[in-house]
């Protein structure tokens, strides 16, 4: 019997990776940079077309006009009814964060006195205006509890000699959990 020599404190042989091995592991390791991972895009709103407001003239339409091509408005002026607002955006949720919005787009109609079109305008993300918020809050009238006041401020608020009392099954009028 011919069999191979190998020292005794030798470690065992390992089979080498082959590298048929290496293209999977590495093929593994860009799969989650794939799209197939990502979330869909979500388009939200009433995105107008080039088509739909070459519908609309300016000094001929009206505001029925305008709601039959393009359906009802995202937002309306905040006083009266002179400008209506179609907004519309893509959005895409990202794990662990906020909506991610790629694509946002308003169409700002604006009608005169008489409810005519007076003027069309198409607002990109790019004459947004940045809107800083405010960080204070407004105060809430109460007790501003601890955290230990929430949890323990109950405790001995009920007992035998309040005027708080629940029945059991004894209780006057016949029926159990009667207040008096």
């Amino acid at each position: 019997m011919d069999r191979p020599s190998r020292p005794v404190n030798a470690p065992p042989r390992r089979p080498r990776a082959s590298r048929g091995t290496a293209l999977v592991l590495v093929a593994l390791l860009a799969l989650p940079g794939c799209s197939f991972f990502q979330a869909p895009t979500i388009q939200r709103g009433n995105r107008i077309t080039d088509e739909q407001l070459s519908e609309i003239t300016p000094g001929v339409q009206t505001r029925q006009d305008v709601q039959a091509v393009l359906g009802s408005p995202t937002q309306t002026s905040t006083f009266g009814d002179g400008v209506w607002y179609y907004i519309s955006s893509k959005t895409r949720q990202r794990p662990g964060r906020a909506l991610s919005v790629t694509d946002q787009e308003t169409v700002v109609i604006t009608f005169d006195a008489r409810g005519t079109v007076q003027d069309i305008k198409r607002v990109g993300e790019d004459q947004a205006q940045a809107v800083t918020m405010v960080t204070r809050e407004t105060p809430t009238p109460g007790n501003d509890r601890t955290l230990l006041q929430a949890l323990f401020g109950n405790v001995g608020r009920f007992g035998p000699g309040s005027n708080l009392q629940t029945g059991g099954g004894n209780a006057p009028g016949g029926g159990s959990g009667t207040l008096r």
